[in-house]
């Protein structure tokens, strides 16, 4: 196996490993992809967590990532399913279709790099809304991870692929002026130990929907994806043009 695939495979471990267990949300994409008839597109889309759900459903999904192994990953997943796939940053694509949902699952809203990104991609998000069709994003505060209630970090993510058993443990949150750090160790068959961090913007989602009525849209109701001992919960900020 090449350096290029053995690290493409591992991107593709990684992200199911610490995403693709996260079903909580998937009942609310469900009803809003039924309430506007589709297409979708699905931003952040990965290997597929959300496109494949909801194209399981009979909506046409087009996954949106900005990392080609991810979607390398999807495609074949998705055989059999009316799905197509997009590799391009959500702040600069665009597509020769027009959706009537635009879903941004799993904070991925939150990491555009602050209220410049935000706005390229809700701008370019706008140019392929049909007419009626609605953004919704989900939006939370990784900081919350750790409270009173939850003093201890979730049991780790583990799976064991060809005898060998991958885990992620979330170790801590910390804040870097303004963006939530969100430090994990990845372990492989107990030997190989990398620290990894990801940073989410801390935005509320009132700050979402200020900077979008900026640009033209305007809010619907939110909607609401519950926390579990596992996971947060989060604000779904819905927005129409």
């Amino acid at each position: 196996m090449g350096v290029s695939t053995a690290a493409n495979a591992a991107e593709v471990v990684w992200h199911d490993l610490e995403c693709g267990g996260y079903r909580e949300d998937l009942p609310l994409w469900r009803e809003l992809a039924a309430e506007t008839g589709g297409p979708v597109l699905d931003i952040g889309a990965g290997t597929g967590r959300v496109t494949l759900d909801l194209a399981a459903t009979g909506v046409h999904v087009t996954g949106l990532d900005l990392t080609p192994a991810l979607l390398d990953a999807l495609a074949v997943r998705a055989a059999g399913l009316d799905v197509d796939t997009v590799a391009a940053d959500a702040r600069e694509f665009g597509v020769d279709r027009r959706f009537a949902l635009i879903v941004v699952p799993m904070q991925t809203i939150q990491l555009f790099g602050g209220a410049a990104g935000r706005a390229a991609f809700l701008s370019r998000a706008r140019e392929h809304l049909a007419p009626g069709g609605i953004i919704a994003a989900a939006i939370a505060d990784a900081m919350d991870s750790f409270d009173d209630d939850h003093p201890l970090a979730p049991p780790a993510d583990t799976r064991t692929i060809l005898g060998v058993t991958c885990s992620s443990q979330l170790l801590d949150v910390t804040d870097e002026d303004g963006v939530a750090a969100i430090h994990r160790r990845r372990e492989i068959g107990g030997r190989h130990a990398e620290d990894v961090v990801i940073r989410l913007d801390r935005v509320s989602p009132e700050q979402v929907v200020s900077e979008a009525v900026a640009l033209g849209y305007r809010r619907l109701p939110d909607r609401r994806v519950p926390e579990t001992e596992q996971y947060l919960g989060s604000t779904v900020v819905v927005l129409s043009v």
